[in-house]
């Protein structure tokens, strides 16, 4: 390809709106225009790309046995209303009618028409195991989209289903895509972790995160030596509280504190750290109350608070709601009296003693109140996990980190199955239902991260395998006859040794040519300059920016070798 004939709109500034770096730098090198919120024209480069990150995909699905099919976007509501998930996605599924007013939506996933698919096809034992997959057009009707292609309302995913007669098939299905995923991510040059997650609304018993550690991410990871989990589902040792408990069998004793509503606010008026205190919150489960306990410095995971209650619909009660059942405002409520609602305390209030909660009364809190005498919980493990705990697994520190999703792989169980009716003979001829899985990739979410992990001052920094091109040709003056001779030369040789070349024939300075590359995060770089009356040229490696002068018809063959080295890497 030649530079002067492609539509590579570059921008020298960056642009106001883009938040983080992968943002920023799609539009400043012209990957990527928005066409509205959470909707964005993919461009040249960023269809190259695509392509390559989709063939990485492809090949290492079909490596494992999967079938690839292409399936509508546009779905029927009824085979939602089966699943349950109808109603489950709340605004976030697209949902239109026709002009014959028959309800439609558009797919987020296709757990629905792929189960669907198996129960019209699917009679026998002997047709199992299945691995259908796919990769196409998503839509989610996010209600603030941002970041760029990290939280966008279409987008792009490569989704598989499998179908398994027991669950012994469906822990190697699910392995098998474990490895793949690894395979996969890898391969685009990705630096990853794997970690246990939640399924949330997908369903199912265990579930695997593939995530890039980033400050463009919205999720967060726990990592200890040996450990690693999303922060729904992680586990820990909290810090020990600051201060020792008051010693002795107390009674709770009122006190005002007037104004003071908040922890830190109750902290500072008591003289007291914000561990010798309990935190109260009011959550509404399926409409019913629950009032949660939590030591004072630690945060809910309503992840885990849904999980303990089996509950679907999850919310923090209204004001209206708290004075109702209290007869007091947030701020001052406590676990001391109440009956009318069940009371949950987290695992590290459990042996405590003589602390801090509110009276249920407004402007006033009660000290020394002890779990299990002045008040009778359930106890849980409720709080998200935070810096400086340490591991349960071999006691090291644990440490937070953002992350951006790139893969999301679940055992599903008989969620989809079982509601919608999909049925085969076993070898006995009798009927039984299969078990599934559900694995997900982010197409864009892969280009993203390796812009966030791998960019600097110039530009995009892109892994090999997944950049639009291998490498630019680029001749300092191309009006010079023996630089555009030599710089044609070169570009056929390395088309011929295999690689994705770009030679830059535009009329610029060096400086925009040098510029540009880099902006696009092209990884080698070939210029033919002054040293060509010497007979070499300069082949400059983007990632780490070292320059290696090598005979001009040696060139090719020099970056094929760079380039296959970064492959296996």
């Amino acid at each position: 390809m030649y530079w002067s004939k492609l539509f590579i709109p570059t921008l020298r500034e960056d642009p106001a709106e883009a938040e983080v770096a992968s943002h920023r730098l799609l539009l400043r090198a012209g990957y990527i225009r928005q066409l509205s919120a959470g909707i964005y024209n993919y461009l040249y480069l960023a269809q190259r790309a695509m392509l390559k990150i989709t063939q990485i995909v492809r090949e290492e699905m079909d490596a494992i046995g999967a079938q690839e099919f292409y399936l509508p976007a546009l779905n029927p509501a009824e085979v939602w209303q089966e699943s349950g998930r109808w109603d489950v996605m709340g605004d976030n599924l697209f949902r239109l009618k026709d002009r014959f007013g028959r309800s439609l939506c558009l797919g987020m996933t296709h757990e629905e028409v792929m189960t669907s698919i198996a129960r019209g096809e699917l009679r026998s034992y002997k047709q199992l195991p299945q691995i259908w997959y796919q990769i196409q057009t998503k839509f989610r009707d996010e209600f603030r989209p941002k970041s760029g292609l990290l939280r966008v309302r279409q987008f792009i995913m490569k989704d598989s289903y499998t179908f398994d007669l027991t669950p012994a098939g469906l822990d190697e299905s699910y392995s098998k895509h474990y490895e793949a995923y690894c395979r996969i991510f890898t391969r685009c040059g990705l630096d990853y972790v794997v970690v246990e997650a939640h399924s949330g609304a997908m369903g199912g018993s265990q579930s695997h995160e593939f995530m890039v550690i980033s400050d463009a991410g919205e999720d967060f990871v726990v990592r200890g030596q040996d450990y690693a989990a999303n922060l729904q589902k992680a586990v820990s040792r909290p810090k020990p509280p600051t201060a020792p408990d008051p010693a002795g069998d107390l009674t709770p004793e009122e006190f005002h504190t007037p104004g003071r509503k908040t922890i830190a606010e109750v902290a500072q008026f008591t003289n007291l750290p914000e561990t010798s205190q309990m935190k109260s919150l009011v959550m509404v489960a399926e409409g019913k109350p629950v009032l949660v306990i939590l030591r004072g410095d630690h945060s809910l995971s309503e992840t885990k608070l849904a999980g303990v209650l089996g509950a679907s619909d999850l919310r923090p009660a209204h004001p209206e709601e708290i004075r109702e059942w209290f007869g007091a405002d947030a701020g001052s409520l406590g676990p001391v009296g109440v009956n009318n609602m069940r009371v949950l305390a987290d695992e590290a209030l459990r042996g405590r003693r003589n602390m801090i909660a509110g009276a249920n009364k407004n402007d006033y809190h009660l000290r020394n109140v002890t779990p299990c005498e002045d008040f009778q919980p359930e106890f849980f493990d409720l709080r998200q996990v935070a810096e400086g705990d340490t591991s349960v697994t071999d006691g090291g520190p644990l440490t937070v980190h953002k992350t951006v999703e790139i893969g999301h792989i679940f055992k599903l169980g008989y969620k989809y199955s079982e509601s919608m009716g999909l049925r085969v003979l076993n070898e006995a001829g009798a009927e039984v239902t299969p078990i599934m899985g559900s694995y997900g990739i982010g197409i864009e979410r892969i280009l993203c991260a390796a812009v966030e992990l791998y960019h600097d001052k110039d530009g995009m920094a892109l892994p090999p395998s997944i950049a639009p091109f291998s490498v630019v040709v680029t001749p300092v003056n191309f009006a010079d006859k023996l630089h555009s001779e030599a710089a044609a030369e070169l570009y056929r040789a390395c088309r011929a040794a295999g690689l994705d070349a770009l030679l830059d024939d535009r009329d610029e300075r060096p400086g925009v040519k040098f510029k540009d590359a880099d902006l696009i995060g092209v990884p080698y770089r070939i210029t033919i300059g002054k040293k060509l009356a010497h007979g070499t040229v300069e082949v400059v490696d983007r990632r780490n920016k070292q320059s290696t002068d090598v005979p001009v018809g040696e060139a090719a063959e020099f970056v094929a070798q760079k380039y296959s080295a970064a492959l296996r890497r």
